[in-house]
């Protein structure tokens, strides 16, 4: 069985105090319920106080972006090495705001990938298309480029020691979100995909639905059998909505 996992993506939000105030406002649904793993993605520089704030309690944590580099003179960013100096478990790597405006790649985050295994994280793939692309039927082809990228690097037994969040680019931040079987297709290609290359590995990766969840949303998403947990973002700013949703797996 794939333990449901629920991440938290700050995004470009917090204070220490805004962020000590999330912390306590969640650290006790995460230590009550055993069967769902929480971690949260902070700015980076709030790293080094989450990791203080979660080490008696059940909480994970991870960065939301580390450089594709471990060293040298590249300034601004930040390593996977460093940010698991600090304890932490994850990273995102190829979200859809570093792909849009940041111009990563396909082939920029599989290194990154590749880079955040290399260090002892697990990275967090984040794949989706464009509004176009699916009014385009174009969908599962994007998916499979961004997905391809990664396996022609590292192999596909990579996926064993990382996760997936589709995070459809049209519902993020918008107020709109997939259906739950719009989405469970997608992650049923997802798995699919995985699974005609490696059985094992695509039974046990887990794939998170990233778009718009919210915890009046989040029990028929997490319902789906190819639904493992959520990439959240605004509502993982929100205690009430963020306990919401990992009390809805």
């Amino acid at each position: 069985m794939r333990t449901p996992l629920v991440m938290g993506n700050w995004k470009l939000f917090g204070t220490k105090d805004t962020i000590s105030a999330l912390i306590k406002g969640i650290e006790g649904t995460a230590n009550s319920t055993k069967n769902v793993e929480v971690v949260v993605c902070p700015p980076p520089i709030f790293i080094e106080h989450v990791a203080k704030l979660t080490q008696n309690n059940n909480l994970k944590f991870g960065a939301q972006n580390v450089s594709e580099h471990i060293t040298g003179a590249f300034t601004g960013e930040t390593s996977s090495d460093m940010v698991k100096e600090f304890g932490a478990k994850y990273t995102l790597v190829g979200h859809s705001e570093r792909r849009q405006y940041h111009f990563e790649t396909n082939e920029m985050v599989a290194r990154k990938f590749m880079a955040a295994q290399n260090s002892g994280l697990i990275p967090v793939l984040c794949i989706g298309e464009r509004l176009l692309d699916r009014e385009t039927h174009k969908t599962f082809e994007v998916l499979e480029k961004q997905l391809k990228a990664v396996t022609n690097l590292v192999g596909v037994a990579a996926f064993e020691k990382a996760v997936i969040a589709y995070e459809p680019m049209w519902a993020i931040g918008t107020g709109r979100v997939a259906t739950a079987e719009q989405a469970q297709e997608v992650h049923s290609f997802i798995r699919s995909w995985l699974r005609a290359q490696n059985e094992v590995v695509a039974e046990k990766v887990q794939i998170l639905y990233g778009g718009s969840v919210k915890a009046n949303n989040a029990k028929n998403l997490f319902a789906q059998p190819d639904i493992d947990g959520g990439l959240v973002g605004g509502a993982a700013l929100i205690v009430e909505e963020f306990v919401g949703i990992i009390e809805a797996i």
